[in-house]
């Protein structure tokens, strides 16, 4: 298994770095931005500095990864924020120095496209949290979901073990960012389906994983995944981004796992609740319950091929629906059938 190192805690009035290293959309969407700083400087009491390329869209590759290195270069920064995911952070990696990292280790926040840098720093032995996006949980719509607020919370401040909190109803629908005053409105809420199980092994280790989009093109990239070892005693962590994958998809990415004997290393799988409406994909609810089961079913069919016993756990609150969940990766959890439980270590 894996070692990864305990990350110092933040204290109220700390500066916090805010970076892109995927995409610019702050400059797009300043009000959205501006409105998830502001909830870091009121509701956490941090202080969050933009990096150079933080709201400049098409920046280069070679200019976003040296924002990152800057950000974890400096000492009087904390922690590490991404704005929002993007496409193509995989073409950052190669130009970060990982000594920068080693020396100066930090909490790290984002999801979605941040999963490469994510596993960057858990392939070094760095903790992060995934999840935590500044513009899509930060600035989220009239205000912030008490449950991401919690998670954060947790992540930034708090020590031990936490029972994660499951959400009684989810959104996944948005709101038009280019037209500001959408933020005064509240999005849609619809019933959660609760953690669904399949599988009544209780089962512990620490969490690996990130968006199934970002993880095939690591696996085909190959040299930046873990080595076998490293995945021993691990638990997988997947959830799919908005554009809504065929369910074929998600099912070659869990079969080359299987084929490389991952699921006997593995001992859990918790999958996050997938969103099913976008704006090019406006689902009705009957549609969206419809992919979402279907979803569930291809997991299990493709993860049970390769292992009868590990407990497989869908419709978690993390991912790209809200409210979300930010999940410690390379610290441990406990999955409980039996109690209907995951806990998860912020320490």
């Amino acid at each position: 298994m894996k070692h990864h190192i305990k990350l110092s805690k933040l204290s109220k009035g700390d500066k916090v770095a805010i970076i892109s290293p995927s995409a610019g959309l702050p400059g797009l969407f300043p009000w959205v931005q501006d409105l998830g700083l502001e909830r870091l400087r009121t509701v956490f009491e941090l202080e969050p500095i933009e990096y150079p390329t933080t709201r400049q869209m098409g920046s280069s590759l070679e200019d976003r990864a040296r924002d990152v290195m800057a950000a974890f270069g400096d000492p009087e920064i904390k922690a590490v924020f991404a704005s929002i995911g993007g496409n193509d952070q995989i073409k950052l990696i190669k130009y970060l120095d990982p000594q920068v990292f080693i020396n100066n280790p930090k909490p790290f926040f984002g999801f979605s496209d941040n999963t490469h840098l994510h596993n960057f720093l858990w392939n070094l032995g760095m903790p992060s949290y995934y999840g935590g996006g500044i513009m899509n949980q930060f600035g989220m719509n009239v205000k912030m979901f008490d449950m991401t607020i919690n998670s954060i919370k947790h992540a930034l401040f708090d020590e031990g073990e936490f029972e994660m909190e499951v959400a009684s109803e989810y959104n996944d629908e948005g709101l038009d960012w280019s037209v500001e005053s959408n933020l005064l409105k509240q999005r849609k809420l619809e019933p959660n389906d609760g953690l669904i199980w399949d599988g009544d092994k209780d089962a512990e280790g620490i969490l690996w994983g990130g968006c199934v989009e970002s993880l095939i093109v690591q696996s085909s990239t190959g040299k930046y995944l873990p080595k076998d070892e490293d995945i021993d005693d691990t638990i997988l962590v997947l959830e799919t981004a908005e554009d809504i994958p065929e369910h074929w998809i998600i099912e070659y990415l869990l079969t080359g796992f299987g084929e490389r004997g991952w699921f006997d290393r593995f001992q859990a799988v918790l999958v996050g609740r997938p969103k099913a409406w976008e704006f090019n994909k406006q689902n009705d609810t009957e549609t969206k319950a419809a992919y979402r089961q279907k979803q569930r079913e291809t997991v299990v069919k493709t993860i049970r091929e390769y292992n009868t016993a590990i407990p497989i756990v869908q419709n978690v609150d993390f991912g790209h629906t809200d409210p979300q969940i930010v999940l410690p990766f390379g610290r441990k959890a406990v999955v409980s059938p039996a109690n209907n439980t995951i806990k998860l270590n912020y320490s």
